[in-house]
């Protein structure tokens, strides 16, 4: 988001910008590492999916080759680039969401902008009370309409897509997208994988 890479920016040498993940303006062959989280489960089809990772994984180092000399003194090749990718598992069963297997993989969920209607005047306190009551709302997974006072200035109810990933489907995205999995696992409500080109 444009917010974030604002913040991102502060932080120097650091370059940020907002990008289409489906056709990144960096060039190929150029990173040894790249991280996605909270990108590609937003996309609606498996092929948008997976040309997202292929994507990511273009502008990763190839894993160079080893020269004849680097063998004889026991060293190996050169390694690649590598991606970290994150995405929201299907099975949250232990989360306030209580998704799990056999549920609908395709969900919309709400998402709360707040308005600036009603923040003068709160203290600290308040604003962290309202945060942790955003956030339950924000992760439901029952749809909303818009809050009341949208219109001026109040809450905005929107509607995010996500796909939850089913076990073993994030690899199966890798692969299909030309990388393999060199690691991967469940943390928090999500599917991680690291992974390279092949």
């Amino acid at each position: 988001s444009t917010n974030l890479t604002r913040i991102a920016k502060t932080h120097q040498p650091h370059s940020a910008l907002v990008a289409d993940i489906l056709d990144l303006p960096h060039a190929p062959a150029a990173f040894d590492f790249a991280i996605s989280i909270a990108v590609i489960h937003h996309l609606s089809t498996p092929t948008r999916r997976r040309e997202a990772i292929a994507s990511i994984l273009e502008t990763l180092k190839p894993a160079g080759k080893s020269s004849q000399a680097d063998e004889a003194e026991g060293e190996g090749r050169e390694e690649g680039g590598k991606a970290l990718l994150y995405c929201w598992a299907l099975e949250q069963e232990g989360s306030r969401r209580g998704w799990s297997e056999g549920d609908e993989q395709d969900v919309m969920v709400p998402w709360v902008m707040r308005g600036s209607k009603g923040m003068k005047g709160k203290g600290k306190g308040q604003k962290k009370k309202e945060g942790k009551e955003r956030e339950e709302q924000v992760s439901s997974s029952q749809p909303t309409g818009q809050s009341e006072g949208a219109a001026e200035g109040g809450d905005k109810t929107f509607h995010r897509y996500y796909h939850l990933y089913r076990q073993g489907e994030l690899e199966e995205d890798v692969r299909a997208a030309g990388g393999e999995v060199v690691e991967g696992g469940y943390e928090k409500d999500n599917w991680w994988a690291i992974a390279i080109p092949r």
